[in-house]
């Protein structure tokens, strides 16, 4: 069982000034590591426009190395504009998961349009950058993994990981969407797409893991690293439907893997809950799993999935890396 100590919330984009396009949100953060600070990539949203809608940004936060609470930079502006008309990134990059590839830095991010009958859709693109992660284009205008007969929409959340020089991506698929008191709400399950080059991508098409709490269970979010002989998984699930709540929202899972595709879930090792007060009382999600200078942190977010930004937590004990 793993055991997590939470430190608190590190980031309050509402306390950012002189940057229109972050208001609130610091939604599923990623880690870059650099010799003196860690870079810390999320997504935030402006005010909504006349008509209620909200376009969603990447962008990222520097925090000290030796102070992960000690904020030295928040970047000027996002590190990805939004995409042109009728492209499958037209109106938000979330979320986005970076990795180190030689001298440049890939981001796989989820690309987000709007649609009549239901409130979005997501595709899978990538960006490249060749100035260490602050600036990123695309690799085209289109996205890198989208829809298929058996993924017939919303493939978001993307996980990069390289393994014995293989390319790993976790994504989540929609199955459906269920219509909860009037509004279209999702459904989505973890899968996973492997690549010699980390562009062109075999789906494995299949849900890596099973329901526990209902059939219709929404999953985000599956962070994998390897340790003590086996591979881990983090992630997030909620009910599908009134999931704006404490009863109903989301929490932490954990499961675990010899092969990567084929996963045993106990969520009783994730090790971390929901606080009896504060930011993260009433749902944590979106964990993301990073070793630094001899210590394991779990950056996460709390209450309405990040509104009011991103928190982290440390291991208690040490991964064995046998």
């Amino acid at each position: 069982m793993f055991k997590w100590k939470k430190l608190g919330k590190v980031f309050t984009p509402q306390q950012v000034e002189g940057r229109s396009w972050l208001k609130e949100f610091a939604q599923a953060p990623a880690a870059l590591v650099f010799n003196d600070f860690v870079r810390i990539y999320f997504s935030c949203r402006p005010p909504a426009d006349e008509n209620g809608q909200y376009v969603s940004y990447s962008a990222y936060v520097e925090l000290d190395r030796t102070d992960l609470f000690k904020v030295r930079h928040v970047c000027e502006q996002p590190i990805l504009s939004l995409g042109g008309l009728g492209e499958f990134d037209e109106f938000g990059t979330y979320p986005v998961s970076v990795i180190r590839n030689g001298d440049e830095v890939r981001a796989y991010y989820a690309g987000w349009t709007r649609c009549e009958s239901v409130p979005f859709n997501v595709a899978i693109g990538l960006a490249i950058s060749h100035d260490e992660g602050s600036t990123f284009s695309r690799l085209g205008t289109g996205p890198v993994l989208s829809y298929s007969p058996d993924e017939p929409f919303v493939l978001s959340g993307p996980k990069i990981r390289r393994f014995n020089g293989i390319w790993y991506l976790w994504y989540i698929a929609g199955r459906k969407w269920k219509l909860v008191d009037g509004r279209a709400e999702p459904v989505y399950k973890i899968r996973l797409a492997t690549s010699e080059d980390g562009i062109l991508w075999n789906k494995v098409n299949k849900d890596l893991i099973e329901s526990r709490i209902e059939e219709d269970e929404a999953q985000a979010s599956p962070d994998v690293f390897y340790a003590n002989g086996k591979y881990h998984m983090f992630f997030c699930y909620r009910h599908s439907s009134h999931y704006r709540s404490k009863q109903n929202g989301y929490r932490i899972g954990y499961a675990s893997s010899i092969n990567l595709v084929d996963w045993t879930r106990d969520d009783s090792k994730a090790g971390i809950d929901v606080s009896e007060e504060g930011w993260d009382a009433e749902m944590i999600s979106y964990p993301h799993v990073f070793e630094l200078d001899g210590k394991v942190y779990l950056a996460y977010l709390g209450n309405e999935v990040g509104r009011e930004g991103f928190g982290l937590a440390v291991l208690d004990g040490m991964l064995d890396r046998g």
